[in-house]
């Protein structure tokens, strides 16, 4: 199959990796410095340094060759959320440079500008492409290694989901089929505020109690949220659910939960996010779900709390001890 993947951040160029492995891949990245450094060293020593890559995997910096490149099989996008809408946009001004049978993106937030979830950007590009999201606990650098992850590819249309496990579902990973399109982006997009918030936990060394307390009140306010929004509870039970926000608080790779530790060190949020090189979607994320669970109605305590700290008003241990001292009453659902 045909695979071209828009975006040579890290996990854009671990899903490159991954796919290359057993299909011809192209890897997009607009910087054309960057692209002729990966050329080169073979490997993105910006953002993924010491993963090789394979003899399948392409790069480039021309939009319209990748386009072509996809032509008949499987788009992937690997940018931010916030790039998102821009790239497609990008791709709505490329007519007959390739039509891929289907587009996945691999973003995980709500669009700080819109406050859209990612499928709703891609309806507004309105670029007729069968489309649906592609999330769950995957660490980018573990991924390029080739080691065990599962994957869940969200589409109302089943034949996205087809493609999906076509291109990726060989080597190490398992990509399974889902159509809860909702539920899989509030998942992937709330896990990364949680994070931050279990980040600080772990940075004042409240134990691993307050951090298991903390991750399963996080696991209800996401439900919660997915289920304003038409969501099935059920899907949060699952890999983009309970799998990505367990893995996303407690795994050392993860970016946010390092936003969380360097709060709770009492580091300013700015040298935080340009200590860190790569883009911690929980920072903007917060804000936009905190936005969105207002005009739904949602009560959403932890995503309030890490708003709080990250505008400064208020420390990160009094604002963890807070939500970790809340009057009792009926377990959150």
């Amino acid at each position: 199959m045909k695979i071209s993947v828009l975006g040579a951040g890290a996990w854009g160029t671990a899903i490159a990796c991954h796919a290359a492995r057993r299909h011809p891949v192209h890897l997009w990245a607009r910087n054309a410095d960057q692209v002729r450094d990966m050329a080169a060293r073979r490997e993105n020593s910006r953002y993924l340094a010491g993963a090789r890559f394979p003899d399948g995997l392409a790069v480039g910096a021309d939009l319209g060759d990748a386009l072509a490149a996809s032509d008949g099989g499987l788009l992937l996008v690997g940018t931010t959320v916030a790039g998102f809408g821009e790239v497609l946009a990008d791709i709505a001004r490329q007519p007959g440079r390739g039509r891929p049978a289907a587009m996945l993106w691999l973003c995980k937030g709500i669009d700080p500008a819109t406050g859209r979830l990612p499928h709703q950007v891609a309806q507004a590009a309105g670029l007729g492409i069968p489309c649906g999201a592609l999330s769950g606990p995957s660490f980018a650098q573990e991924v390029a290694a080739g080691l065990p992850v599962a994957l869940v590819a969200a589409a109302t249309d089943p034949a996205v989901c087809g493609v999906a496990v076509q291109a990726l579902h060989h080597g190490a990973a398992r990509i399974y089929p889902g159509e809860d399109l909702v539920g899989v982006e509030i998942g992937g997009a709330m896990k990364n505020v949680i994070a931050i918030a279990a980040g600080i936990c772990d940075g004042l060394e409240l134990g691993h109690n307050a951090r298991a307390a903390l991750i399963t009140r996080g696991l209800a306010e996401v439900a919660r949220l997915g289920a304003a929004l038409g969501a099935s509870r059920d899907t949060f039970l699952g890999l983009a659910g309970v799998g990505d926000l367990v893995l996303t608080c407690t795994g050392d790779l993860s970016r946010n939960r390092r936003v969380g530790l360097a709060l709770a060190a009492g580091e300013p949020l700015e040298a935080i996010v340009a200590t860190l090189g790569h883009v911690a979607e929980g920072v903007p994320c917060a804000r936009a779900a905190r936005g969105l669970g207002m005009r739904h109605g949602v009560d959403l305590p932890i995503t309030e709390a890490v708003v709080a700290v990250l505008d400064g008003r208020s420390g990160a241990r009094e604002a963890v001890l807070a939500l970790l001292s809340r009057e009792p009453k009926a377990q959150e659902t």
